[in-house]
């Protein structure tokens, strides 16, 4: 059985009241989408994930499957101004080797991922008349039919139940429901339903509630803080190495050093400012700089190391991490870092946003260092949550 997941998370969220999309919205270190697609990296018959995002952050999307571990298998694409528009964006990038659909709310981001798997397997034994299986969990309020003001009845509540996400469905089934649809559904088990086959329930769970309100919010990040296998700090290195180039300046830690043989490189060649970046991102799980930026983008030909630096910073805010403090190991004959070593340390910590140490050593004549045909440089970062 091939799975496609599809992540609805193109929603404004306007009851969350935030400054961002919905799902795009940190709770805890990182955001509900990237919380949502840990689960589905997880399903061994995962064939593909689909994440329907607002056209501004597609590309953000896409970064977030590729730190999921799902950069083959997923796919990001622009979402619609209703929730069906987006599924409907969804279905028409499903790869041919999926022949079930689960459906999910990126706002349902701490869904464990054994609900998925149960969602699959009762898909897998859907029989004639069946249409589809979705989780539930009981409804524990009293729960009242109110005419205005008025209570008209009480509801048996051992007869409802509150419904989550994933709800999946056979390939075939949810196309044509889709293709048939009319009106506005609330869910895609509705649109299911209408197409008149019935929709069967697993059990649900707890921690799949839907991230709704500020309270709601407030929820799961008190729930994500009291997670004590979850740790608050990271630490992460990054090693950058360039050759020595005559016809180049010598920028160097944020800093231009005259009358210097310059680096080779695409952008400035600045080995310290690009070991501190790989520091940062592989604390925080992000991957390096060539993944990030590209090594041969043209948007960054001659680009100052601080560039990097920036951009490093702002993708670890959006994951929820903020650096704590980096140290870095210049290693080379020249230029010599003493006398400008306050200066480099200055720079490289107001880009940095936090303090950044920077020593310096040669390698004794040894390896392409010591012959003076280049410098290395080595960053440790300390990150911790935002």
């Amino acid at each position: 059985m091939g799975v496609a997941v599809i992540v609805v998370a193109a929603g404004s969220g306007t009851r969350l009241k935030a400054d961002a999309p919905k799902a795009f919205v940190p709770v805890g270190a990182r955001s509900m989408l990237e919380r949502a697609l840990e689960p589905i990296a997880q399903l061994p018959a995962l064939e593909q994930a689909i994440v329907v995002v607002p056209a501004d952050r597609l590309q953000q999307a896409e970064r977030m499957l590729e730190a999921a571990g799902l950069a083959g298998r997923g796919r990001a694409v622009i979402g619609g101004a209703e929730r069906q528009d987006s599924v409907l964006a969804g279905l028409a990038v499903l790869a041919d080797a999926a022949d079930t659909v689960l459906v999910h709310d990126a706002a349902r981001p701490f869904t464990p991922v054994e609900v998925f798997e149960r969602v699959i397997e009762r898909v897998g034994r859907l029989t004639d008349g069946e249409g589809g299986a979705v989780p539930v969990v009981p409804v524990v309020d009293t729960l009242k039919q109110v005419d205005g003001e008025q209570i008209a009845a009480t509801v048996d509540r051992s007869e409802v139940r509150a419904v989550q996400t994933p709800q999946g469905f056979p390939r075939a089934v949810i196309e044509a429901a889709n293709r048939e649809l009319t009106g506005m559904h609330t869910d895609d088990a509705g649109i299911v339903q209408r197409a008149g086959l019935a929709v069967v329930t697993v059990e649900g769970h707890p921690r799949a509630f839907k991230i709704t309100t500020q309270d709601d919010l407030l929820r799961g990040m008190a729930m994500y803080a009291e997670d004590p296998a979850l740790p608050r700090i990271r630490v992460g290195t990054g090693t950058d190495v360039h050759a020595f180039d005559a016809a180049s300046p010598l920028w160097l830690a944020g800093l231009l050093w005259p009358d210097q043989p310059g680096l080779s490189g695409h952008s400035d060649g600045d080995a310290v400012a690009h070991a501190i970046v790989d520091a940062l991102l592989g604390a925080a799980g992000l991957g390096d700089i060539g993944g990030m930026f590209g090594t041969d983008d043209p948007r960054f030909a001659g680009a100052s190391g601080t560039v990097f630096i920036e951009g490093a910073i702002e993708r670890l805010h959006a994951a929820g991490w903020k650096p704590v403090n980096v140290s870095v190991q210049l290693i080379g004959n020249r230029p010599k870092l003493g006398p400008r070593r306050d200066e480099a340390q200055q720079a490289m910590s107001e880009a940095v946003g936090a303090p950044v140490s920077i020593a310096a050593t040669t390698s004794d004549a040894l390896g392409f260092t010591g012959r003076g045909e280049g410098v290395a440089a080595t960053a440790t970062a300390l990150i911790t949550r935002l």
